[in-house]
């Protein structure tokens, strides 16, 4: 069979994609995935806008010498806190990341790839929890450790305390920078339509947030999403999908590849 014929047919069969994660990032997973042949469609679920305190951002960055460490929640938190260009890293401060896209965006902005620490690659999750077990023991009494997150719609910090928690019983001091807002991004009609009939063929519906899946019910209540699939890049994100009633979750490592690697097999 003539090689674009094959390819043809494997686009055909290949099921629909709808990637949730923000904007920018959206819109190249799906001309990633667009060119590995799948449907894929951008359903942005999460909105990020700039820190709402630029000056406590500036102060953050300040007090980076005052740290053996600064944990980044996510390549936005990155971007967000060095939103200034020449931002130089101290030599005596550690960069922790969760997760491989956040490692690189620490790398793109700058901080040397030995200052950085973050779960292997070959991590079977990446999340605080896998984070700690690479830097817990070297905490010590009285060290200060900034973490950089993003905040709710009023600019308040949001997201999960567990490491913070970790670090306050070891005695450190924690310190907490919003580097960027999260809210729930505007659908128009058009769009709504489109997640409603996305939540009947059978598609897949990409999360990397368990808020993007509240957000989800939130802009398309009262929908049914038992004909739906949920693909989740952690265990809690598809505890959120069960919750909202999608018919099948599966998890995978959150790596493009990964994620190609699991579409591409057999259902």
């Amino acid at each position: 069979m003539p090689a674009d014929l094959t390819s043809a047919r494997a686009r055909a069969q290949a099921p629909a994609v709808f990637v949730t994660r923000p904007e920018r990032e959206c819109e190249r997973w799906v001309r990633t995935l667009r060119e590995q042949g799948f449907e894929a469609h951008p359903m942005p679920l999460i909105a990020i806008s700039p820190a709402p305190d630029a000056a406590s951002v500036a102060a953050a960055r300040s007090a980076l010498p005052d740290c053996v460490a600064a944990m980044f929640v996510s390549a936005n938190a990155v971007e967000g806190f060095f939103g200034a260009p020449g931002v130089a890293w101290p030599a005596g401060t550690r960069a922790w990341a969760t997760g491989p896209g956040t490692a690189r965006a620490l790398r793109d902005a700058g901080v040397p790839p030995s200052q950085i620490d973050a779960p292997p690659p070959d991590a079977a999750r990446f999340d605080s929890e896998a984070l700690w077990d690479r830097v817990g023991a070297r905490i010590r009494p009285g060290d200060r450790v900034l973490i950089v997150r993003g905040g709710d719609a009023q600019g308040q910090a949001a997201g999960r305390d567990w490491l913070a928690l970790q670090l306050q019983a070891c005695g450190a001091r924690v310190d907490t920078a919003v580097a960027y807002v999260r809210d729930l991004p505007l659908w128009d009609e058009r769009r709504r339509a489109q997640a409603r009939a996305g939540a009947r063929d059978g598609g897949w519906w990409l999360f990397s947030s368990s808020e993007g899946v509240d957000n989800l019910a939130e802009l398309v209540p009262a929908q049914d999403w038992s004909s739906a699939r949920a693909l989740c890049t952690h265990p809690r994100i598809g505890d959120a999908a069960r919750t909202a009633g999608f018919g099948r979750v599966a998890i995978v490592r959150p790596g493009l590849q990964d994620i190609v690697a699991f579409l591409q097999s057999p259902a």
